[in-house]
C-alpha cells in the first residue's frame, strides 16, 4: 500500500523545510536580544489563561506559513463541523460533542437537554448523599465514595478531583479504583466501613474487564459484610449505557446515569463521569468547571486562528514533530494539585493521536502523535531535568504555573513560581563555555580544574517552552485548561488528517488477554502460541497451581 505523504496536503510544504532548516545556527537566547517585545507579540491570554509562546523556535515567517498550513487543512471549517456536530469520528459514523457537556444557557438541541436533564439528576443525588438524607444498609450517613472505573473513566476525574483539592466540601471522601491488579481495592477496603461506603460504577459497556472485576470485588465485599443483596441498591450507583446489566449487578433502574455514544470516554469527565468531582467539590463548582471549558470552546470557535490558544498550541507542536524531529512533550505544571495533569493528558492526546492511518484509511509516511510525559515541578528538576538541559533530545515544554496560591505559605509559593520561571530561561538561553570558565575562575577554581570542568557545566540552551499562566487554580480556570488541551488535539488530528475520536488500537490487547486468561483457567495453552508466551503461561500456572 502506498503511504500517504503530509507534504502531498500543504502546497506551501518546501517552505516549512526551509524555514525549519533556516533555525541551523540561530538561536531563541538571539531572538530576545533583537526583539525586547517578543514577550508581548508571541501571548495571547483567553477564558483566564495566558499563553506564552514566545521561547519558541519561531519568527514572523514561520507563524505565517503555520497558519497558512492550517487554512490549507481547512481548520477553521473543521472547527464549524466539530461544533455543529457533524460526524467527525468517521470510522465510528458519529460526532464528537464533549462541547455540549460544558454549554451554558437554555439546552437548545437534544443532546444538551440530555445533558440538562442528567446534570438535574446528579444534584438530586449528591445532595441526598452530602445531607444524609441517603443511608447505608445499616442507616449511617455516607462518607466515602469510591469511582470504579478506567482509562476515560478514572484519569479525568481523578485527575480533577485532585486538582480541586481547596475545594472540597468534606461532605465525603472520594477515592478511586481502576487497575485490575486486586491490590488496589483490597488495601482501600481495610481502611474504609462498608456500611457508609457508595460506589460509583463507570462503564459504558458495564463489561470492561478491570471495572467489572472490581466491581464483583465490592459487590463481594459488601455481602460479606452482612449487607443483603437487597441493600446493595442503597451502596451502589452506575453511569452505564447498559441498565439491565446494572439492574442485575444489585442497582436500581433509577440510579443509573446514561453515557452517549457522541462523547469519547477521555472527553467525558464532564458528564455523569464527572460524579465523583461533584461528590468531593460540590455541584456549584463542578459547573464552574464546566463553565470554564465552555468559555475556552467559545474561543476556539470565534478568535481567529493566530490569536487563539489551542490552534498555536497545535501548530507548534505540528512544526516540532513534523519539521524539527521531536517525537515527545513535557507537561510540567508547577502546582502540586496538578501532579495528575501529565498522566491524564498522556491518554488524552496519545489515545487520540497515536494513529498511522488517515481518515480515508491511507497509511501516512510521518509522524502523528507524540509521546507526552512529565511531572510536578520541582520534583522533576531532581530527576528527568537534567535530561531537558544537557541531554542531546530536544524536547518541546508546556510550563504551567499559578500566579497565587490557594495556601498561605506565601514565601514557598514565591520559590515555586520563581523554579518554573528559571527552569523555561535555563532551557532557552543556557550556559556557555565562556560564561562558564569565567565562572569557575570567579568561585577561585584553578585552570587546571577550569578545563577538566568546565565542557561539563555547559548548557547549550535554545531548547523550546511553552508558559501557561492563570491567576489561581480555580475550577473556571481548570475547565478551561483541560479544554484547551482537547481542543489542541483537535487541531492536530486536522492538520495530521487523521482521527482523533476513535481508539481502536486498544481492543487488540484486551482481546488477547482474554484468550491468555482462559488459557490459565484451563490449562490448555494453545500450540500455536509464541514460545515466549507459552512460556510465561505455564510459569505462571506452576506458581499457581497448589492455590
Amino acid at each position: 500500500m502506498q503511504k500517504r505523504k503530509l507534504s502531498d496536503l500543504y502546497s506551501n510544504w518546501d517552505q516549512l523545510v526551509d524555514n525549519a532548516a533556516s533555525w541551523e545556527g540561530r538561536t531563541l537566547k538571539q531572538l530576545f536580544s533583537e526583539d525586547a517585545n517578543r514577550s508581548a507579540r508571541y501571548s495571547v491570554a483567553a477564558a483566564g489563561l495566558e499563553l506564552d509562546f514566545s521561547k519558541n523556535h519561531i519568527d514572523e515567517q514561520t507563524l505565517a506559513l503555520l497558519l497558512d498550513a492550517a487554512k490549507q487543512a481547512d481548520l477553521q471549517g473543521a472547527i464549524k463541523r466539530l461544533f455543529r456536530g457533524d460526524h467527525v469520528n468517521n470510522t465510528e459514523d458519529r460526532p464528537a460533542l464533549h462541547s455540549a457537556l460544558r454549554y451554558t444557557g437554555e439546552a437548545s438541541n437534544e443532546e444538551e437537554k440530555c445533558v440538562e436533564a442528567t446534570l438535574t439528576k446528579m444534584a438530586g443525588l449528591i445532595e441526598s448523599v452530602h445531607s444524609g438524607e441517603w443511608k447505608g444498609f445499616k442507616g449511617d450517613k455516607i462518607t466515602d465514595v469510591v469511582n470504579i472505573g478506567i482509562g476515560g473513566s478514572d484519569l479525568g476525574p481523578r485527575m480533577v478531583t485532585k486538582a480541586l483539592t481547596p475545594f472540597h466540601t468534606g461532605h465525603v471522601n472520594v477515592h478511586f479504583i481502576a487497575n485490575v491488579d486486586g491490590a488496589e481495592i483490597y488495601d482501600l477496603t481495610q481502611k474504609l466501613n462498608p456500611a457508609t461506603t457508595l460506589f460509583l460504577i463507570a462503564s459504558k459497556s458495564f463489561s470492561t474487564l478491570e471495572t467489572l472485576e472490581n466491581s464483583l470485588s465490592a459487590r463481594k465485599w459488601m455481602l460479606d459484610n452482612d449487607c443483603g443483596e437487597n441493600q446493595l441498591c442503597h451502596h451502589f450507583v452506575a453511569i452505564s449505557s447498559k441498565v439491565d446489566k446494572a439492574v442485575e449487578f444489585g442497582i436500581d433502574a433509577d440510579n443509573v446515569y446514561p453515557l452517549w455514544d457522541w462523547v469519547g470516554g477521555r472527553y467525558s469527565l464532564w458528564s455523569a463521569i464527572g460524579m465523583p468531582i461533584a461528590f468531593a467539590v460540590g455541584m456549584d463548582n463542578f459547573n464552574k468547571l464546566r463553565a470554564g471549558a465552555n468559555a475556552m470552546d467559545t474561543h476556539f470557535a470565534e478568535a481567529p486562528l493566530e490569536k487563539n490558544i489551542p490552534v498555536l498550541m497545535g501548530l507548534i507542536i505540528f512544526w516540532y514533530s513534523n519539521f524539527l524531529g521531536t517525537d515527545t512533550q513535557a507537561i510540567l505544571p508547577y502546582a502540586c494539585h496538578l501532579q495528575l495533569l501529565p498522566a491524564y493528558l498522556q491518554q488524552l492526546e496519545m489515545e487520540s493521536n497515536g494513529k498511522s492511518v488517515t481518515k480515508d484509511g491511507a497509511r501516512v509516511d510521518y509522524q502523528t502523535g507524540s509521546i507526552v510525559w512529565g511531572s510536578e515541578g520541582t520534583n522533576g528538576q531532581h530527576s528527568f531535568h537534567q535530561l531537558l538541559h544537557q541531554g542531546t533530545t530536544m524536547v518541546p515544554t508546556d510550563f504551567i504555573a499559578t500566579l497565587q496560591a490557594h495556601h498561605p505559605i506565601d514565601h514557598q509559593h514565591k520559590y515555586l513560581f520563581a523554579n518554573c520561571v528559571a527552569q523555561s530561561q535555563a532551557l532557552m538561553s543556557g550556559r556557555d563555555l565562556e560564561t562558564t570558565e569565567a565562572e569557575l575562575r570567579a568561585n577561585g577554581v584553578s585552570e587546571e580544574e577550569i578545563q577538566k570542568l568546565a565542557e561539563h557545566k555547559v548548557h547549550p540552551g535554545n531548547h523550546p517552552s511553552n508558559t501557561i499562566l492563570m491567576d489561581k487554580l480555580t475550577p473556571e480556570t481548570l475547565g478551561a485548561l483541560i479544554a484547551a488541551y482537547e481542543q489542541k488535539v483537535y487541531t492536530l488530528g486536522t492538520l495530521w488528517n487523521i482521527n482523533s475520536y476513535d481508539q481502536w488500537g486498544v481492543e487488540l490487547g484486551k482481546l488477547l488477554g482474554t484468550h491468555i486468561a482462559n488459557a490459565i483457567d484451563t490449562t490448555d495453552i494453545p500450540g500455536d502460541w509464541d514460545s515466549s508466551t507459552q512460556t510465561l503461561v505455564r510459569k505462571f500456572n506452576e506458581a499457581n497451581k497448589s492455590l
